[in-house]
């Protein structure tokens, strides 16, 4: 492929402890262009710029996703890439409750199911044995 979608692929697998492209591959029989646009234009270009830490990165996607109140399994994947970089289930429950202010709270009950969902998704693959 691309350096782009070189870049793209290693952070996104990198902040998803492999499973990343998982998230992306399952569009490519049926949209393998718009697959690789997130690799190589969302990570490959915009998560590898400089300027902000990964940390940071992932902190305001899962506010983005949160406010959105529209994107559940987007905002699941961020908020398992968010505990992935070292973002607390605390700090995500907290920008969960900051985004009320602004996506309303029917948005933030929406994250609230999601991160249910995230943290134990998180504790399960935390207690398993690496490969």
């Amino acid at each position: 492929m691309s350096e782009r979608f070189d870049r793209g692929h290693a952070l996104l697998d990198s902040i998803h402890h492999g499973g990343g492209a998982a998230l992306v591959d399952a569009l490519s029989d049926i949209a393998p262009d718009l697959s690789r646009y997130i690799i190589e234009f969302g990570f490959g270009d915009v998560y590898s710029r400089p300027g902000l830490s990964l940390r940071d990165r992932q902190l305001a996607t899962v506010a983005a996703l949160t406010a959105m109140g529209t994107a559940q399994p987007q905002l699941v994947a961020h908020m398992e890439g968010a505990l992935s970089v070292g973002i607390t289930k605390e700090e995500i429950i907290e920008v969960v409750l900051q985004m009320a202010l602004y996506g309303g709270f029917p948005a933030a009950m929406n994250a609230v199911a999601a991160a249910r969902d995230a943290f134990a998704a998180w504790d399960v693959r935390s207690v398993q044995p690496e490969k």
